[in-house]
């Protein structure tokens, strides 16, 4: 399953609704080897979100990063795409 930005147009609760029921999805298809969730979003609230519910609610063990794309201007003056993990802690 792959979301582009989910969140857009939503107001707190919608965002907060998105997130638990994701959070469900995610808890409940965890032992399923072939399911993948991919999420891009700028919303860091909403990825706290996420992180909140899995860890609080279910019960589920959070991986130890997420991936973070961020656009770069190098020295030549070209934009390239940087990936980085990030620790669910630094969040």
């Amino acid at each position: 399953m792959a979301l582009d930005e989910p969140t857009t147009n939503l107001d707190y609760e919608n965002k907060r609704g998105l997130g638990c029921a994701l959070a469900q999805i995610i808890a409940s298809r965890a032992a399923q080897s072939n399911f993948q969730l991919v999420v891009i979003t700028h919303d860091e609230d909403f990825v706290s979100m996420m992180k909140q519910e899995l860890s609080s609610q279910t019960g589920f063990t959070m991986p130890e990063r997420y991936y973070q794309v961020s656009r770069e201007e190098s020295n030549d003056g070209r934009f390239y795409s940087k990936i980085s993990a990030v620790d669910w802690d630094d969040l």
